[in-house]
């Protein structure tokens, strides 16, 4: 690895960038029943030692060394409640429009952000997530905590944590399929049809992906995996829908049933 980034050191200082180690992090992603396989040393970047960090912040997405997700979604839980509780502090001064439009504005967007590296998470995690969605409903709705949760997203049309998981892999599949998508995404969709050995099966002409064998959970979590099972879900005419405008309306109307 350390040459690795030499070779992209020697490469960015030919093109007149520079390397910054100071804001350099590295972890080692691995299962925490082979953490004991791997190793604590520094990498050189740039002649300077950095030390391996518990997690690491990429593009707002904090990536911790086990995969687990979870202080990702600590900081989600944080940013959630904290422009929940500034909102409350203003609410009597609100319209309910404006109120609800700042909740989706400052809430929905942070669940909805990055939301498919929840994908194949364990329930207790995707609940803690939803805790945020119940809050934000009881609070537009001026509800107790011990209203019917799931009758307060309904009216309001808010789709559990766990749909709006799926719906974001089924519109990347989707736009995979119909050329949307970047290739490093496209690469990883196949059709079934398409599938070496798989052409003369029924269920390969329902527009259906093939799913990779996986060994592992953290396979299973990845989007080669998780998106053809969500795909794989939806009923055959939905899955033929070729119209992203006409796929996306009657994907919400799926889920939100």
């Amino acid at each position: 690895m350390s040459h690795c980034i030499d070779d992209v050191w020697s490469w960015t200082r030919s093109n007149r960038l520079q390397l910054n180690p100071a804001k350099t992090e590295f972890v080692w992603c691995a299962p925490s029943r082979r953490r004991h396989h791997i190793l604590t040393s520094d990498v050189l970047v740039c002649n300077d030692s950095i030390h391996p960090v518990q997690s690491v912040r990429d593009l707002g997405v904090y990536v911790d060394e086990a995969m687990t997700m979870r202080t990702h979604i600590s900081h989600v839980l944080s940013s959630c409640f904290s422009a929940l509780r500034l909102i409350k502090s203003i609410k009597r001064s609100l319209p309910a429009d404006a109120l609800t439009t700042l909740v989706i504005a400052l809430v929905h967007s942070r669940l909805d952000y990055c939301n498919v590296v929840f994908a194949g998470l364990p329930s207790c995690d995707i609940h803690r997530v939803q805790s945020v969605l119940n809050t934000a409903g009881c609070l537009v709705a001026a509800a107790s905590r011990c209203a019917h949760v799931s009758r307060l997203l309904r009216d309001h049309h808010w789709v559990p944590v766990k749909h709006r998981i799926e719906y974001k892999l089924c519109m990347t599949v989707h736009r995979c399929l119909h050329g949307e998508a970047p290739r490093c995404l496209a690469g990883l969709i196949m059709p079934s049809a398409a599938a070496t050995g798989r052409t003369g099966l029924r269920w390969a002409t329902f527009g259906s992906i093939a799913v990779p064998r996986t060994t592992s959970s953290l396979d299973d979590r990845s989007f080669a995996v998780a998106a053809p099972r969500a795909w794989n879900n939806l009923p055959s005419p939905l899955r033929r829908v070729h119209s992203v405008n006409t796929f996306r309306r009657q994907l919400k109307i799926l889920l939100f049933a």
